[in-house]
């Protein structure tokens, strides 16, 4: 990533973030309820918002290299970044779900659950917050321990 942003990078993530949360509240995807639902199959609402965000990104992953060749406000060029399918995708992805299922909340939603409102929400972003410290905590563990039994600094 280049260092050289542009001045308005900054503020542009902040308005994506507000009409990202905004969506997710006026489409009622920030309430938990309506996301068991979804997932109870009892509500399909929430597959008409998630294809439509993938339809959007979709088509811009798709024509924003061929039309502007680099990021506007970075001059990073645009790259797949592959990453394998390896176990700790696969346990992750298992924990992200079990996580979803129980709360009814992803992390960008949970903060916009929390902005109409939705103060038990709070419960699950600890959750989310104490899930990442540990992940972090284990995984430094596994790091330094293999880095102390090759010898290696």
């Amino acid at each position: 990533m280049s260092d050289d942003r542009h001045p308005a990078f900054m503020p542009l993530i902040l308005v994506g973030g507000l009409v990202f949360g905004f969506g997710l509240a006026y489409s009622q995807m920030a309430r938990p309820e309506v996301v068991l639902d979804f997932l109870q199959f009892e509500d399909f609402g929430l597959v008409f918002v998630m294809f439509g965000g993938a339809a959007v990104t979709g088509v811009t992953f798709f024509l924003a290299p061929r039309l502007l060749g680099r990021a506007p406000l970075t001059g990073d060029t645009f790259e797949r970044r592959l990453k394998s399918f390896d176990r700790n995708v696969l346990i992750g992805g298992a924990i992200f779900g079990v996580g979803w299922g129980l709360s009814g909340i992803c992390p960008g939603a949970a903060y916009a659950s929390l902005g109409i409102g939705n103060v038990t929400i709070l419960w699950a972003l600890t959750g989310m917050f104490l899930g990442a410290y540990l992940q972090g905590y284990w995984r430094t563990r596994i790091e330094t321990r293999d880095i102390t039994a090759t010898g290696a600094d």
